[in-house]
């Protein structure tokens, strides 16, 4: 959804708003899955420092330099990283790669596991 929003222009919260992915109780129209919608509304919310932090440590690649779905991987990665509480840091970083190593380029998953290790590294240390 972060991809599909940055492609199109509009808000994430516009396509969340697009894409029902659970039934809402009998009646009801379907419902966002609720944990998407925690990392989508998560990202949006936290973005500016997410982003600060990805321009930060991705070691001269600038954030507009970077393929559109490596930056969305790495956006959703990092918020939970640093804000989500119930899935572990390594499965985080595993998970993103995965994601990189099918939907992008070649040295994707490389750059994402890096990005990615040195900011869960630093986590300690970060004002989130």
């Amino acid at each position: 959804m972060l991809y599909a929003a940055e492609l199109r222009g509009v808000p994430p919260l516009d396509v969340l708003g697009e894409q029902p992915m659970a039934r809402g109780a009998q009646g009801a129209p379907p419902q966002p899955n609720p944990y998407v919608a925690t990392l989508v509304e998560g990202v949006v919310a936290h973005r500016a420092r997410i982003d600060e932090l990805l321009s930060t440590y991705s070691s001269g690649w600038a954030l507009d330099r970077m393929p559109a779905v490596d930056r969305n991987i790495l956006r959703l990665a990092v918020f939970e990283l640093l804000w989500g509480e119930d899935v572990p840091g390594p499965v985080v970083i595993d998970e993103a790669v995965q994601l990189a190593r099918e939907l992008s380029t070649d040295d994707s998953p490389a750059f994402v596991n890096g990005l990615l290790a040195r900011i869960l590294d630093l986590r300690p240390r970060l004002a989130v």
